[in-house]
């Protein structure tokens, strides 16, 4: 049986009933979303990018997102992504325990989210009483715009809208209303970013796919051959990490030290360190547009190949200019083996 990615396995399947009419104050309007609209394949695929960037921003942190529903409310892993997003401090405690500290903690968050967006608190689909309450739609507008602010080529799924019945308590009983919410644009061509066009390679036929493969073997071999390497296969040989790290040395002119990885890696824990490096030094030099965690990806062989490789793959064409030669890069030597 195939592992499951972590997010599916965290997913709870619950139903999720509207407010009763005693949980409604009078003339108070709240949206609720019908299983059909949970169960949209658009509106489950926003959540999982949504999840895998939050937990990729955070990993260093230990942080994990399970929930987008559950787990966003009290303001803890905001602040957290606030900060790593902004490198901003803000004074507020770090572990709320109480209902109260938990809303003002969130308050002062939202506060600082809000002016880094450059919006006012009345003109967006979010506010302290909808987070606290565990408002999913809320919460996914929230990260929408975070993501489309700090890391605009995050690949959302473009035009993902859904059927929400809004409920609102009258004197007469509830009154409920049903509307179409978009939580993302629609795409244009524009707007297509790599990633996407890199995927379309590996929908193509098996002999296109080698071609493509192939052309990539010959790159990494003129960047690899001062200094006495050569690639023959991509599915054998960029799993320990090794191969990568050498190549962006090349790619980016500069000496990377032996010491800071693992030249015969003998553990999955010294091949992913030496991943996580290469991804590290992929986003320092600005190449990486795409989070990937290299500890999210399955430990077999084919989804450290595909998963690691072929995402960061076209970062790595990029740093050579169309009409550069084998040898004219940057002056300084990285590292052969010693």
């Amino acid at each position: 049986m195939e592992p499951e990615s972590l997010y599916n396995l965290l997913q709870p399947v619950k139903a999720v009933e509207p407010p009763a009419e005693e949980d409604l104050p009078n003339r108070e309007k709240r949206k609720h979303l019908p299983a059909t609209s949970r169960k949209d394949t658009k509106f489950e695929e926003l959540q999982k990018v949504l999840v895998e960037w939050v937990n990729t921003m955070l990993l260093p942190e230990h942080i994990v997102v399970r929930s987008l529903e559950e787990d966003m409310f009290d303001g803890l892993i905001l602040h957290h992504l606030f900060q790593k997003l902004t490198s901003l401090q803000l004074e507020v405690e770090e572990i709320a325990l109480t209902a109260a500290s938990q809303r003002c903690k969130l308050a002062v968050v939202l506060e600082a989210m809000n002016q880094s967006l450059q919006v006012e608190t009345h003109q967006v689909p979010w506010s302290v009483e909808t987070i606290f309450n565990k408002d999913l739609l809320a919460t996914l507008h929230l990260l929408v715009a975070l993501a489309r602010r700090f890391q605009p080529s995050l690949p959302l799924p473009a035009n993902v809208q859904v059927e929400v019945i809004t409920i609102e308590s009258t004197k007469s009983g509830l009154k409920s209303e049903k509307s179409v919410e978009q939580l993302t644009e629609c795409n244009t061509d524009k707007d297509q970013s790599p990633k996407d066009v890199f995927d379309e390679l590996f929908k193509l036929a098996p002999e296109k796919v080698s071609a493509v493969k192939q052309a990539i073997v010959t790159f990494v071999n003129q960047k690899l051959d001062r200094l006495g390497l050569s690639v023959q296969s991509l599915d054998t040989q960029f799993a320990d990490g090794v191969i990568l790290l050498l190549l962006i040395g090349q790619l980016g002119g500069f000496f990377l030290h032996l010491k800071e990885f693992y030249l015969t890696p003998s553990s999955p824990a010294e091949m992913l360190h030496n991943v996580t490096l290469a991804l590290e030094l992929l986003k320092d030099e600005g190449l990486l547009n795409y989070p990937i965690n290299p500890e999210g990806q399955d430990s077999c062989e084919l989804c450290w190949r595909d998963g690691i490789f072929r995402k960061s793959q076209p970062c790595l064409f990029c740093k050579t200019a169309p009409g550069t030669q084998s040898g004219q890069g940057g002056s300084a030597e990285a590292p052969g083996p010693e």
